[in-house]
């Protein structure tokens, strides 16, 4: 190994830390270029503008700041249009130093690691992908507050005594919306409420009937009725936020290459799914069918695809993809040995989504389920998830940057290719050992 030099060299010289508040930005430049080379900037568009036109002055490139909240994100904006480079840090990764800790040396001590070019940026997509990504995360959280207006609505019925969802799958459901419905508008009478019952469940009148025999008390109606008008709105929105992105998917540019047939389509009926051609739109501007790959969605891959972007140039291999989403073992070796190779905890959406997909391949015929099954038995479900969530992930990651469709060989394919493996380091290992490892058959033919 070379020798470590002993000093440091400046790799970035026009270098600028900025720490980030909610109420004021303190900004560190280089030495020599301003009589106070750390200024204090209020949060105010005007403060960011000016916080912009001092680092220019002071003839500053590079931006590093930490990553506070979402108050960073009108600095990063604001500083991106004025053609610096900024850098987005992870709090832990810039821990000060020991002593007193205050903001004028935590903005220092930012400066200080920039200019020595020790601190890497986190992933921020494209500016059009971001936009995406917050159209996605703003339905997933409507989506999500809609559910609890779901849990309160079952509640309320529950302590009428109207087991509605013991008897249907789903109250929010064709039937049983308009059950609710009419008993908010004063039906009472359990045989007249069973005629909104659909063909397609499983139940017979009789039994939803029973079901729909409860104690209609007058403030469980009232909760019932606010969820119920709740829920709605909620549904609402999600259909206007369906809206926008239905239309911000058309400033998306047409990927190249010859039109392919689509899968068929997975859950086709999810009521979650929205109501425009998601499906085609996400071929469109990938070039790609994802949802071929067993356990991904239309759902699934645009979450993931409003997440990471469809540039894969940001990751150079497949490893640094699963490790960016936390999927593969993070060694931790001290005195040359390894201490820990648990996976590193990471909040990424992209990552959830992967694992979901995980957990959907168990029970299927693919390729992949018998990978998760043979991985399960081993070593538990958890780390059967992450193991399959990483190796979908690898997949994904292949599909965009070369292009290849996904082909599904099956379960047979993966079982074959396993046993040949496993007798293959059998012999191997006999071999080692001073054995011949020889087949059943072969031994009976050669003692007859």
């Amino acid at each position: 190994m070379k020798k470590a030099k002993r000093k440091l060299e400046i790799v970035n010289p026009d270098a600028a830390g900025i720490d980030v508040g909610s109420s004021v930005h303190y900004v560190c430049v280089p030495e020599g270029r301003d009589e106070q080379r750390i200024q204090k900037f209020g949060c105010f568009t005007e403060d960011l503008h000016n916080l912009a036109r001092w680092l220019k002055k002071c003839k500053v490139t590079t931006v590093a700041m930490e990553s506070t909240g979402v108050y960073w994100i009108p600095l990063f904006q604001v500083l991106e249009s004025y053609g610096f480079e900024v850098k987005l840090v992870n709090a832990r990764h810039v821990k000060n130093v020991p002593g007193r800790k205050s903001d004028v040396q935590d903005c220092q001590w930012l400066q200080q690691l920039h200019s020595y070019g020790l601190l890497h940026g986190s992933f921020r997509p494209d500016d059009q992908i971001c936009v995406l990504r917050s159209y996605v995360r703003q339905r997933k959280s409507l989506t999500e507050s809609a559910s609890t207006h779901v849990l309160r609505m079952q509640k309320a019925l529950i302590q009428m005594n109207i087991q509605l969802h013991k008897v249907i799958r789903d109250i929010t459901g064709v039937t049983g919306m308009k059950i609710i419905k009419a008993i908010i508008e004063g039906e009472r009478d359990s045989e007249k409420l069973v005629e909104f019952r659909d063909a397609r469940i499983k139940n017979d009148q009789s039994t939803i009937a029973k079901a729909l025999a409860g104690d209609y008390r007058e403030e469980h109606l009232f909760t019932l009725k606010q969820e119920f008008e709740l829920y709605n709105i909620y549904q609402e929105k999600i259909a206007e936020c369906d809206r926008n992105i239905e239309v911000y998917y058309k400033t998306f540019e047409t990927k190249p290459g010859e039109s392919k047939q689509l899968s068929k389509e997975k859950n086709k009926h999810r009521k979650s799914k929205p109501n425009f051609a998601l499906h085609e739109e996400l071929h469109r501007i990938t070039g790609m069918d994802f949802t071929k790959v067993p356990g991904l969605d239309v759902l699934s891959v645009q979450t993931i695809i409003s997440e990471t972007g469809i540039n894969h140039s940001k990751w150079s291999t497949e490893k640094h993809f699963s490790s960016w989403l936390g999927l593969s073992p993070a060694n931790k070796i001290t005195g040359e040995k390894v201490f820990s190779t648990r996976t590193r905890k990471v909040i990424n959406r992209a990552a959830n989504a992967f694992r979901m997909a995980a957990n959907s391949v168990g029970n299927s015929k693919s390729a992949l389920g018998a990978y998760y099954r043979k991985l399960k038995k081993r070593l538990g479900a958890p780390k059967a998830i992450t193991a399959t969530a990483r190796k979908i992930a690898c997949i994904f990651y292949s599909m965009l940057k070369y292009g290849q469709e996904y082909v599904e060989k099956g379960m047979e394919y993966y079982e074959t290719r396993y046993k040949d493996r496993t007798v293959k380091n059998l012999i191997k290992r006999a071999k080692d050992l001073g054995y011949l490892l020889v087949k059943k058959d072969e031994l009976v033919q050669g003692v007859s």
